[in-house]
C-alpha cells in the first residue's frame, strides 16, 4: 500500500509492520525514522546493509519470531536494499509479524521494480516514496532551524546552504551543524564565513574531521589532513568549531557523571543535538574521561593564539596537536 510521507502519523505507522523508504532524499527518510519509530521506543534496534541481512536471514527469522513478555517491540533498519530483497520480504510476510517493524531504505525504484511492486499491491506491507526536497522546502526548513538556534544568516547565505544542500535535507543539516558550532562564540556570520565553512575540505567535511579527532581515530585524521589542503584561514575555522564540539563533550560528560542516563543527558543539552549525532556522542563519552578532555579544551585555547601570531605553519600546529 502507498503512503505519501506527509500522510504519516502515530496511527498509519501502528497499522504496519513492514516498510519500504525509497528515493533519494535519504535526510527526509531518517527524520521520519526517527521522529515515528525510534524517538519513543526503547527496545531493541537492528541494523543491517542487504548483504548481511541475507547472509543472516535464518538468525534474524528466528529473532522475529522469538517473543517476550518482558522485552518491547523490536525495529529492524535494512539499508541499501535492492530487488533480491523481494523472496524474502514475502517469507517474512507470510510470518504475520506483531511483535517487531520492519524498516527497508533503498534509493530510486524504478515502476517496474519488483520489490516497490510488492509492496504497492499488498494490504499488509507500506511503501512511502521520498522525492528530492526542493529550494522552498529547504528554505523553510533552514529558516526555522536558524530561528530555534537564534542564528541570523543573510538571505544570499540561506541560498547558499541551499544550492550546497543538493536537495537533501541531511545534507542541509549537516551544514548548519557547522554553522552553529561556529555561531556559539562567534555570532556575526557573514557570507563569507558561510561559503567556506560550507566548502571546507571538499574530500572529506569538517564534521568528518571533528568526528575522527573526538573518536580518537588517528587513521582517518592522518588520512583527512593529508588528503587536503587547508588554508590558515581553514584552521581557525577547523580549530573553532573542536573547541565547541569539545565543550559540548565535556557538558555531556558532566551530567553523565551524576548518574544520569545517557539517553536523557542528551535529549536534555541544549540547543539540541541532531538525531544524526546521538549514537556517536555516545561512543565519544565512553572514550574521554573527563580532565582529559578539560586539558585539551585548555590547549585548543593555547593553540589558537599560537596560529594568529604565527599563521605560516598553522597546519602543522594543528596536526601535531590532533594527532598527539
Amino acid at each position: 500500500m502507498i503512503i505519501k510521507n506527509f500522510e504519516l502519523n502515530e496511527e498509519k505507522t501502528s497499522k504496519f509492520n513492514i516498510f519500504l523508504f525509497y528515493g533519494k532524499n535519504e535526510g527526509f527518510q531518517n527524520e521520519i525514522i526517527n521522529n515515528y519509530f525510534l524517538k519513543k521506543h526503547n527496545g531493541e534496534i537492528y541494523k543491517y546493509d542487504e548483504p548481511q541481512f541475507i547472509e543472516n536471514i535464518d538468525t534474524i527469522i528466528s529473532e522475529l519470531l522469538n517473543k517476550s513478555l518482558f522485552e518491547d517491540q523490536k525495529i529492524f533498519i535494512i539499508s541499501r536494499v535492492s530487488n533480491k530483497m523481494s523472496e524474502y520480504i514475502e517469507i517474512i510476510e507470510e510470518k504475520k509479524l506483531t511483535e517487531c517493524k520492519m524498516i527497508f531504505k533503498s534509493s530510486i525504484l524504478e515502476k517496474k521494480s519488483k520489490l516497490r511492486s510488492l509492496f504497492e499491491k499488498s494490504k499488509n506491507l507500506a511503501v512511502i516514496p521520498f522525492y528530492e526536497d526542493n529550494s522552498n522546502s529547504l528554505i523553510t526548513i533552514l529558516v526555522k532551524l536558524l530561528k530555534e538556534k537564534d542564528i541570523k544568516l543573510s538571505r544570499e547565505s540561506i541560498n547558499l546552504l541551499v544550492d550546497r544542500a543538493s536537495g537533501d535535507r541531511e545534507n542541509l543539516l549537516k551544514e548548519l551543524d557547522k554553522i552553529h558550532s561556529y555561531s556559539l562564540t562567534n555570532k556575526n556570520i557573514d557570507f563569507n564565513t558561510v561559503d567556506k565553512l560550507s566548502n571546507l575540505a571538499e574530500n572529506y567535511g569538517i564534521d568528518q574531521l571533528v568526528e575522527s579527532y573526538l573518536s580518537r581515530n588517528k587513521r582517518k585524521l592522518s588520512k583527512i589532513l593529508n588528503e587536503n589542503n587547508f588554508s590558515d584561514e581553514d584552521c581557525i575555522l577547523l580549530l573553532r568549531v573542536i573547541l565547541n564540539k569539545s565543550k559540548r563533550l565535556l557538558g555531556i560528560i558532566k551530567k553523565k557523571s551524576l548518574n544520569q542516563n545517557i539517553e536523557e543527558v542528551i535529549a536534555s543539552t541544549k540547543p539540541p543535538i541532531f538525531w544524526k549525532e546521538k549514537e556517536s556522542i555516545k561512543k565519544q563519552v565512553k572514550i574521554w574521561k573527563e580532565e582529559d578532555l578539560k586539558d585539551k579544551i585548555y590547549q585548543i585555547n593555547e593553540i589558537e593564539v599560537l596560529i594568529k601570531s604565527n599563521s605560516k605553519n598553522s597546519l602543522n600546529i594543528i596536526s601535531d596537536f590532533i594527532l598527539n
